[in-house]
């Protein structure tokens, strides 16, 4: 009997210490867990809940699968050589199906291992296919960002990341370039101020011609209606205007004046 209870106490305290070295993990929302049992991945991802931690018989990894962002500057050549600064983010998720592979195949440090080396070969080798002025221009910068998607989408897919977006943040431009830029910028500023000098030229130029025109038309009416009764009469009213001169037709027509004896 005494056996028998002693027996039961020791089941009853590897029981409890069973359950005193078993702990809990809480999976949350934009989680899934790895489990591994003796060093062994689990091929099956656990799910969003609470999950059992058993010391050395079953231990869970929090992994996140919610969208993250990479940040990476980058120093890349152009199809000239001039090399171009470039602020980049990639926008990606972990699959969650995908999690316990991606621990399998590649660790915890899948971000430096697989998708940083990733990242920076497409900026690398898809840059390197255009001049500045289309890396510079919003345009250009569009269809960068879709080849290097696209890039990621195919090597990184397969690996259990999804690939959300590319984003190409900042570029900053070779000093050459800049001065060049300046240079043209200059070059046409002096051009607008030419031309718009010419167009004044012009305008006043009209102006003038207009005037010119105008003045010699009235003269050309002028002469094509005065007559001699016409000037006789511009002749006696300029005379009368005179006070010292009083105009009186005579056979010589001329006029007499104030105080002539």
């Amino acid at each position: 009997m005494r056996s028998t209870i002693e027996r039961l106490f020791a089941t009853g305290l590897l029981t409890a210490l069973a359950f005193a070295t078993t702990a809990c993990v809480v999976i949350e929302d934009g989680e899934v867990g790895v489990s591994k049992s003796f060093g062994r991945i689990s091929d099956e991802p656990v799910p969003q809940g609470l999950a059992l931690v058993v010391p050395v018989a079953r231990q869970i990894e929090r992994w996140n699968v919610k969208l993250q962002e990479l940040k990476e500057a980058a120093n890349v050549p152009s199809s000239e050589g001039l090399i171009v600064g470039l602020d980049t983010s990639l926008l990606f998720q972990v699959q969650p199906d995908k999690a316990s592979t991606i621990r399998k195949t590649v660790g915890v440090r899948y971000v430096e291992t697989l998708i940083r080396p990733y990242f920076r070969n497409a900026l690398r080798d898809v840059v390197a296919g255009y001049p500045v002025r289309n890396i510079y221009s919003e345009e250009g910068r569009r269809e960068i960002a879709s080849k290097i998607n696209g890039f990621l989408v195919e090597n990184l897919g397969t690996r259990g990341i999804q690939v959300v977006d590319v984003l190409l943040r900042d570029v900053q431009l070779p000093a050459r370039f800049k001065e060049s830029i300046e240079a043209k910028l200059t070059a046409e500023q002096r051009v607008q101020q030419k031309q718009f000098e010419l167009e004044q030229a012009k305008k006043e130029a009209e102006i003038e011609v207009a005037r010119a025109m105008g003045a010699a038309e009235a003269q050309r009416i002028i002469r094509e209606t005065l007559s001699d009764s016409y000037l006789q009469y511009l002749w006696i009213q300029t005379l009368n205007e005179n006070p010292n001169v009083i105009y009186v037709a005579t056979e010589a027509n001329l006029p007499i004046f104030k105080g002539a004896r």
